[in-house]
Parts: structure tokens; sequence; C-alpha cells
């Protein structure tokens, strides 16, 4: 029976972070995989070997805005592992059916001038907009990179300029409550308040509803902030695709002394007298940890899936049916579609130019477009009258993911979990077939050939996964890349739950990271570097707050001093 001192359940990106932290700080650690390579959702493969040999394919995560609001890559030095951002520029490209199109620079001046061409108040209004957004994103950059009940971390990663945004956007009672009235509502009614042009406000909906929403959705209109994330500090991409992210942290983590273990499901969480001691993977292996399980997967499946009811009851009476019935998962995910071409998309009817591929393409004509692609999927119908999607022709930023001359594309496209009226059947129950994901992967095509037509006669191989398969190979309930939804009732120190929203459990020595934890899904290693402070912080709880305390201290006087 082997034995460290941690054992991190799931290799995704956070766990590998989190695995980072503790082998630099001493401890032995263990992660445990179910996939034969680790990554989670943050892999890049060689999907279709048969029909496009050496191309290299995202499954699932492509574009990285929030590790860049936080210190991971940085602090773990992973550019000496390896890791190599290209940064975007053009950012997005969004064509609308009457002629007009959305084309945003990473430079605000510039994403104003594409849009004076079109309409000159908009473009006022953006860069105001932006603005807003860009001093939103300043005030709350602490509280993401911070346990969302640590005081004295939180207020340790603010720095003149960061209390100057704090103080722009709630800096009086009246600010204060604007502020408030503004993530109380929804995008859309953001969007409507600020411009008047659909062909601006349809692509931010789009955006905005990344988060696992329709625009319209209250509560939830933070999802403005997506936009104004790609200006500052902008969307890059690995080179080599998300995956060489992944593969920098294995590099560090093996070189610390870590061990990462693939095709390894665990099934079990060993509990000793109220406390977390190891877990049994499929095949009866166990694994001992002396000081901590993690888990990087989701709350659900920990406490519903993988332990004892005895043992969860003991802790916490009431656990279970607060997680049984509380976490929400809308029924919305994605089907996801990924061609190999021999030739770059031309948008035809748009004066193309090659800088479009650069970054992200939306389609997304309307802002009811937008709704009704969110909403259909979350009463499991699938939205194929009129299909909006996210695309992205990586090798037009990164040659190297595909042989020399030909490219691939990445399509995201909203759709339903379990489809209505088809419950029982296909892939796990979920009405979803080979032949209807392949129906869908049609229409999808259809849409796209509309605005650039080479797409149907410029690809020679492709991959569908439904959400059903989706769901399966990430191990994500109803198929959510998020664990549980993004909205504000889920969010900060109410996700998953408020007794479980600072990494840690009421079973001693049980913490969970990952994307159902604070700050939530999307590329950022924040849950993961958050639960490995929370985890030290357990093992030596008063040396770690003098060097909290004393890290927060020299931040401060760092910014005084490089301010004055």
């Amino acid at each position: 029976m082997e034995t460290y001192d941690v054992v991190i359940i799931g290799a995704g990106h956070n766990g590998l972070v989190c695995a980072a932290y503790l082998l630099k700080a001493g401890y032995s650690v263990l992660l445990l995989e179910k996939r034969s390579v680790p990554g989670g959702a943050a892999t890049t493969e060689e999907i279709i070997p048969d029909k496009a040999p050496g191309f290299q394919f995202n499954l699932c995560a492509i574009d990285h805005e929030f590790i860049h609001l936080g210190p991971v890559v940085e602090e773990l030095e992973l550019e000496k592992y390896g890791l190599e951002y290209l940064f975007c520029d053009p950012v997005v490209f969004c064509p609308h059916p009457d002629g007009k199109y959305f084309l945003a620079h990473r430079s605000v001046e510039k994403t104003c001038a594409e849009i004076a061409q079109f309409n000159a108040r908009d473009a006022q209004k953006y860069a105001e907009f932006t603005n807003f957004w860009q001093r939103a994103i300043g005030a709350m950059i602490p509280m993401f990179n911070a346990p969302p009940k640590s005081i004295v971390d939180i207020a340790g990663n603010y720095d003149l300029k960061k209390i100057k945004d704090l103080i722009s956007v709630i800096g009086s009672t009246n600010k204060t409550l604007d502020f408030l009235r503004t993530m109380l509502t929804s995008a859309e009614d953001i969007l409507n308040e600020w411009f008047d042009e659909e062909f601006i406000k349809a692509p931010l909906a789009r955006l905005a509803s990344e988060l696992g929403a329709p625009p319209s959705q209250k509560n939830l209109g933070i999802g403005a902030i997506m936009m104004a994330m790609r200006h500052n500090p902008g969307m890059a991409r690995p080179k080599g695709g998300t995956g060489a992210l992944v593969k920098a942290l294995v590099n560090l983590v093996n070189s610390l002394g870590g061990k990462i273990l693939t095709d390894q499901k665990v099934e079990r969480i060993l509990v000793d007298n109220g406390q977390a001691v190891g877990v049994r993977v499929a095949g009866g292996t166990e694994y001992r940890a002396k000081r901590g399980v993690i888990s990087n997967i989701d709350a659900r499946r920990v406490f519903l899936q993988l332990m004892d009811e005895s043992d969860v009851d003991a802790a916490d009476p009431e656990l279970r049916e607060r997680l049984e019935r509380r976490i929400i998962n809308n029924n919305e995910t994605i089907l996801k579609i990924d061609l190999a071409m021999d030739e770059p998309l031309r948008f035809v009817h748009h004066n193309h130019r090659d800088e479009y591929l650069i970054g992200s393409v939306l389609i997304a004509d309307t802002v009811r477009q937008v709704e009704i692609a969110h909403s259909d999927p979350s009463v499991g119908k699938i939205p194929l009258e009129n299909p909006s999607m996210y695309v992205v022709q990586p090798t037009m930023l990164d040659p190297s993911m595909a042989p020399e001359g030909k490219h691939t594309v990445w399509i995201e496209y909203f759709a339903p979990y379990n489809i209505f009226g088809a419950q029982g059947t296909g892939l796990n129950g979920t009405g979803w077939t080979d032949e209807l994901k392949n129906k869908v992967a049609d229409r999808v095509i259809d849409k796209l050939a509309e605005y650039a037509p080479n797409v149907k006669t410029a690809t020679f191989a492709r991959r569908v996964e439904s959400p059903a398969e989706l769901g399966e190979r990430l191990g994500a309930y109803k198929g959510n890349y998020y664990h549980i939804d993004m909205t504000l009732d889920q969010m900060v120190f109410l996700r998953p739950l408020p007794e479980l929203a600072n990494y840690k459990t009421p079973i001693e020595g049980l913490f969970l990271s990952g994307a159902g934890t604070h700050p939530g899904g999307s590329i950022s290693g924040m849950p993961g570097r958050n639960c490995a402070r929370v985890f030290l912080h357990s093992q030596q709880p008063f040396a770690q707050t003098l060097t909290d305390a004393a890290n927060s201290l020299r931040s401060t006087a760092k910014s005084i001093f490089k301010t004055s």
C-alpha cells in the first residue's frame, strides 16, 4: 500500500496547480486521473488519427483569459517548464447578416474605430463600457485570488491601483447600490442600457452567455465582464494548444517529485473516525494519505458517489440532501465539433481578412438568437432553427497544431444534456445517439457556411462529441464543465454551498478544489492555488497566518513605494 502526505483526485489543471504548490511546500503528493492522459477539460489530443494524422485538437477549453488575472504562471515559473502563451489580436470577429461586423482588437481604441464605421455613439459608449468593467475587474481580482472567507488573503492582494479601482466602482453609497443593481440584473439589460446596435449587442451577449445561461438571466450581469477581459489582461492560447499548459504543469510536478497515475478511477474515499485517510480505485488498490485528500471533482460526486452515507451523515446529517436538492445544473452543456481543413475559413460576405480568424469567431446574429441558443437547452430542446456558435481556427495563430498548410476548426454549440421526450434512450438515457449528434452538427455547419461557404468544401475530416459523450469523458454531472452553474447564488462564499465554500469540508482532512469551487470554472488555476493555501493553513495555522500577514504588509508597502 502506497502512502503519501496528500492524495489528489483528478489531474485536471487545478489539481496539478494545487499539487505544485504543496510539493513546493515540502509535502509528498499523488495525483490520480481516471483518463489515460492528465488534464481533465484542458487537454489537446490527436483525435482523428486515421483521417487527420498530426492534427492536434483542444477537446474542451481553448481561450485563456482568467489565468492572466492571477499569479499562477509567474509563481510556478511555468515558462521554465515549456509553457509559452500566444496572445490574440484581434480577439473577436462576429459577422452580422446585414453586412456589418464586430471586430474587436486587444486595443480598445482600435476596437472603437471599427465600431465607429457603423455607429459613432456606440463606439463612444463602448470605450466607457470597457473602462467600467476593467475597473470592476481590478476591484474583484483580489477576491478571485484568495479563499472566499480569508480576509487576510483578500486584503493582501490589494495594491493602490486595485484600491483605486474598488473606490471608483463602490466608493459612495450611490455607486455601491448601482453596482449591486448591475450584479442583480442581466447581461441583456446591461447591453440595452449601453448600446443601440444589434451587431455589437449580439456578440457581447454571446460572450456573456459563456457563463452557461441566457443573456436574459437575472443575477448574472457579471457576464458582461467577459469582453473587457479580452482587452486587459488579454486573451491567449498556449503554443501547442491548451494541453501545453497541462504539459508544463506535469513537468513541474514531476521535477518536484510528485507522482501522477493515469487510468485510475477513484471509487471510494476512505474515512476513519471522521477523517479522510486515503482512496480506493477501481480494481481495489488503496492509496493512503497521511495529511489529506483533495478532490478536483465536484462536491456532488464526492459526497453522493464516492463516500459511505454513514460517514457523510456522521459529519453533517443534512449535507447529502442539500447537495442533492440545492446544487443547480440547468441542463445546458455543449456539443463539440472539430474539423480538419485544407484551407482557412473565408468570410466572403464581409470583406474577408485573415486577421478575422486570429481570435474567436462568434455566430451571433441577434440577442434573441443567443437567448434561444441558451434557453432551449434548459428545457431539453435542441436550438436548431438558427444556430449560434463559438468558432476558433487555432492554426491561424499557432500553425504547429496541424501539418503545414492545413488547419483545424473548433466549434462550441450549446445543447441540452437530457433531451426532452427522449428520456431513457441514447447514451446514458440522455437521448443522444450518433445519428442525432451528426444531424445536429450538419445543421451547425450549414449555418456557419452561410458566412464561410468553404467550410463545406475544404473540410476533409470531422469529429463530433455529443453532450452525453462530453459528460462521460469529463465525469461531469449533466455534462456541466463548470461542475455547477455559475449563477450568483452559487458563487464566491456560496460555491458550491456555504458550508463547503472555503475548500474545507465537514470531513477532517478532505478538501475540495476544481471548477465547482471559488472562483469557478474556466482556465485560471485559482481554485487549485486557493485550495493549496487553505490546506497549508490547516497544517500550520499559526505560522501560516503570520506568513499571510507578512505577505500582505509586504505587498501593500511595495505598491505604495512603486506608486509614490
